[in-house]
């Protein structure tokens, strides 16, 4: 346990002392996370909630409202569906996300709106025709 700082003596002068003490023990020498870089949001403010974002993050979790992670699905499917290397499985990812969306907007849960409509299955095959067609060229 630390010493009280004695009256009259700054703070500043004190605490510095403290520390010179306690490097000179060794007591800074082998402490966990010596010579790596701060987390990144080490200079944030701070969060009463900082351990359960953190774990969150390490296990891959997120947590939208059901309308923000539809959107998020909408977008990861579209591009996952001019990526499919055929057009049926082009047609299924559009259409079974289109289910969730036609559901989400008939069925609204609380939150932020959708603001989505389905997809148009022939336009988005389409785009992955043609996008098909420009890789084959170049």
């Amino acid at each position: 346990m630390t010493e009280r700082k004695p009256p009259g003596v700054p703070f500043e002068s004190w605490a510095e002392k403290q520390i010179r003490d306690a490097e000179r023990r060794g007591e800074f020498a082998r402490l966990p996370g010596l010579g790596k870089p701060l987390p990144p949001d080490a200079d944030t403010a701070y969060d009463e909630l900082w351990w359960i974002k953190r774990k969150m993050a390490r296990e891959g979790l997120s947590v939208l409202p059901p309308t923000l992670a539809l959107r998020k699905e909408a977008e990861d499917t579209l591009a996952a569906a001019l990526r499919a290397p055929a057009e049926r499985l082009v047609r299924k990812l559009v259409e079974d996300v289109n289910v969730k969306i036609r559901d989400m907007m008939f069925k609204p849960p609380p939150g932020p709106p959708l603001g989505l409509k389905p997809y148009d299955v022939d336009e988005v095959v389409r785009r992955w025709r043609q996008l098909r067609e420009a890789e084959g060229d170049g």
